[in-house]
């Protein structure tokens, strides 16, 4: 038993971090506080009303503590810990796809292109936009009016003449020199200035360019410059600047049991840029203020936002320590960030907004969950099992011709698919074909060592027939721990139809077949079709790479250097391959032998 008090004598009166970690030395719950031994003697006081805390304080087995110098370095510090321990106590923003970005490089003739992912390519990032198709339809938009090259610098470097795009007027085609360099500079500056938000300030400049061709009767290219304007124009009507903001985020919050949603409103430039939902994982009795507190934390300071952090963010409810989430916040940001309440005014009418969006969310999730409930509970009736299943995992394997093979684990918790938990298996040491070879593979690479019994799912769905399920029987015949997840093969029809699936339980062989609109064999079929898609996915990857190798990257002793002079000397890969071992020979660096190995490499290739 955990001695509270004994503890509780050592604890400072100072700001810091505190772990609460278990008999198993998990870390369960990571807090921070402006006083420690306040905050710390608030969970072992004889009388606790919360349930989660409840919860908390009897899996304690021991706490650690970690002072700083004031409470924003504790915002920080715990953010970090959070991130780094992710306890089951604690909200957790879940990982979610980066936002893409408008890229202008930094090349003698700057390419603008959708970038996703970290910002390394020299050159402006403008965004992020909320989705691809917003960044395609801004690129189409920009094309349109600033005949920019957007073509890959492979395709830019190797034109002779112009291509299609120039006969469309959707570049100028400066590979060729079709455009002087110093107006093609002036057209990037404008596209510069565009996706910047200053449309007016572009405008005036049109026309002053267009006025000064009218004066030196260079009329077809005030006519260009009319086109622009037009066009900028159009674009002008389409989009809803009325704001008086410049930039803030209004974040709307909705929360209902342990489902919470999270929706952020980007306004920048006076405009709505987009938005997003998100979805924290909540722990039970978790109160509607540490939520949203711990999703701002996680989203600002872990990176999540990707983005410019605004100077405003406007929020739906009080949130405890303000003062100092906003300092951390700007802190990071480089400058001022102030969280506000907004009541009346244009941020009201953008957080009523990021409102509504979010109780939709919320509404719409809730109702994916059901559904996926109702199947949980009918596959439970109708393996006729006693306990809630909470853990499942399906594995499938993926090949062509016993190339490239690939097995897929995929994990479904009790709310779905659980992506975080998705394993795939470069298969290695097994004939190539043996399926029965690589489910061994595969089952051994994700049990053989499994060390957490939390992670033990509650049924094993292997895609196979009778073969795969005694493969699998193999595996689980020396079971060190006491729960024993219950194994099902699930066999494709003679026709291989969906709805036609035939179940094996390990246990007592029998068969079960299941109509066509069970939602036990719906979420089957899901789980199934998932494991499939994860599979296929990882090999069709390995198969692309593999093709695209080279066979001089497999030779022993021929590194990066010799593999470069042999392709220079030799006028590329096809002349390597198409050499003799005397012509090899001739290649600086090249020894005889490893001239030998070389050609016996390419021949076999």
């Amino acid at each position: 038993m955990f001695d509270a008090k004994a503890f509780l004598a050592t604890v400072p009166q100072q700001p810091g971090v505190y772990r609460m970690i278990n008999a198993a030395g998990t870390v369960i719950y990571v807090g921070k506080a402006k006083d420690l031994k306040k905050r710390l003697s608030s969970y072992f006081r004889k009388e606790v009303d919360s349930i989660k805390t409840r919860a908390l304080v009897s899996q304690i087995s021991q706490v650690e503590f970690t002072l700083t110098h004031s409470e924003t370095e504790a915002l920080i510090l715990e953010n970090n810990l959070i991130k780094e321990y992710l306890p089951k106590y604690n909200v957790l923003l879940r990982d979610d796809k980066s936002y893409p970005y408008i890229l202008l490089s930094a090349h003698k003739h700057p390419r603008i292109s959708s970038h996703r992912g970290p910002r390394k390519v020299p050159g402006q990032y403008f965004g992020p936009y909320p989705n691809a198709g917003a960044v395609w339809h801004s690129l189409k938009t920009l094309q349109k009016i600033f005949p920019i090259r957007q073509c890959e610098d492979g395709f830019y470097r190797a034109r002779t003449r112009p291509c299609l795009q120039y006969q469309l007027k959707l570049c100028s085609a400066p590979c060729v020199g079709k455009i002087s360099d110093q107006d093609y500079s002036e057209q990037v500056r404008l596209a510069t200035l565009f996706l910047s938000g200053k449309n007016q300030q572009v405008i005036d400049d049109l026309v002053q360019k267009m006025n000064s061709a009218s004066e030196q009767l260079q009329f077809e290219a005030a006519a260009a410059y009319r086109d622009q304007i037009s066009a900028l124009r159009r674009v002008q009507e389409q989009q809803h600047v009325s704001g008086e903001h410049e930039e803030l985020d209004a974040i709307g919050f909705s929360l209902q049991g342990q489902t919470a949603v999270v929706h952020v409103l980007f306004i920048r430039d006076r405009k709505i840029l987009g938005s997003k939902s998100y979805y924290p994982k909540v722990p039970a009795d978790t109160e509607a203020a540490e939520v949203l507190s711990a999703f701002l934390l996680q989203f600002y300071l872990s990176g999540h936002s990707e983005q410019q952090i605004p100077k405003e963010i406007v929020l739906p409810l009080e949130i405890p320590d303000t003062e100092a989430l906003a300092d951390a916040i700007s802190k990071l940001a480089e400058h001022k960030v102030r969280l506000t309440y907004a009541k009346r005014g244009e941020k009201a009418q953008y957080l009523a907004l990021a409102q509504k969006n979010a109780a939709i969310a919320l509404d719409s999730r809730q109702s994916l969950t059901q559904k996926m409930r109702a199947r949980y509970q009918a596959l439970q009736q109708q393996l006729a099992l006693d306990s809630t299943i909470g853990r499942m995992e399906c594995f499938d394997i993926s090949h062509t011709m016993g190339q490239a093979t690939i097995a897929s684990c995929v994990v479904f918790d009790g709310e779905g698919p659980y992506k975080q938990e998705y394993r795939r298996y470069n298969v290695t040491g097994v004939t190539a074909g043996d399926d029965y070879g690589a489910m061994r593979f595969a089952l051994d690479k994700r049990y053989g060592k499994l060390s957490d019994e939390s992670k033990i799912p509650d049924i094993v769905f292997i895609d196979g027939g009778q073969g795969q399920l005694n493969i699998a029987l193999e595996q689980f015949a020396n079971w060190p721990f006491a729960k024993k997840p219950l194994l099902i093969g699930v066999a494709k029809g003679v026709s291989r139809k969906a709805g036609l699936e035939t179940l094996i339980l390990w246990d007592s062989g029998r068969s079960i077949h299941l109509p066509e609109d069970s939602l036990a064999l719906h979420l089957i079929q899901q789980i199934r079709d998932e494991a499939h898609r994860f599979a296929i996915t990882g090999h069709r990857n390995k198969r692309g790479k593999a093709l695209l190798k080279s066979p001089l990257e497999n030779i022993a002793g021929i590194g990066e250097k010799r593999r470069q002079a042999l392709l220079q000397y030799l006028g590329g890969l096809q002349g390597v391959l198409q050499a003799s071992v005397a012509e090899l020979c001739k290649v600086p660096g090249i020894s005889k032998q490893q001239a030998e190995k070389i050609y016996q490499a390419c021949q076999n290739k």
